[in-house]
């Protein structure tokens, strides 16, 4: 299976077939059409360059498909970068990172912030890895009252 068809269905590699958990919830049929958008996009993604030009395309060819979130697009353009050698260079915001840029006191509206915006302890991680922090831990940051909406 082609790294642009296993994205758009969501599923993660190996023999089991398994959708990563980030997707379980999606409909089979959305994931379908998603994989088919992909797949016609195929020109488009191999030529982007720059994670952001791939996240774009990715966003504009799924995004508007129902059930189809930012996390959905986000993570997609993830694993497809990944094959094409395209790392995020900002932080992506969707429901669970912006929960923690909320509680960090940063622009949470925003579609994604500079890596420069956030505390100089998580400026020394990779763009993916602050997205994970926030999403993984927003329950245990304390709100910084100085929030930026």
């Amino acid at each position: 299976m082609s790294a642009i068809r296993r994205s758009g269905l969501a599923v993660r590699p190996g023999p089991d077939g398994k959708r990563y958990d980030h997707q379980r919830r999606l409909k089979a049929s959305v994931l379908e059409e998603a994989s088919r958008r992909l797949h016609r996009a195929k020109h488009l993604l191999q030529c982007a360059k720059t994670f952001d030009g791939l996240h774009d395309v990715v966003d504009e060819k799924i995004g508007p498909l129902r059930g189809i979130g930012p996390l959905m697009v986000y993570d997609t353009a993830l694993r497809i970068g990944t094959k094409l050698g395209h790392k995020p260079r900002q932080v992506y915001l969707h429901s669970g990172t912006r929960q923690g840029a909320r509680m960090l006191g940063l622009c949470w509206r925003m579609p994604s912030l500079p890596v420069e915006c956030f505390p100089p302890e998580l400026q020394e991680l990779e763009p993916r890895e602050i997205e994970d922090c926030l999403c993984i831990f927003k329950d245990k940051m304390r709100p910084n009252r100085r929030s930026r909406a």
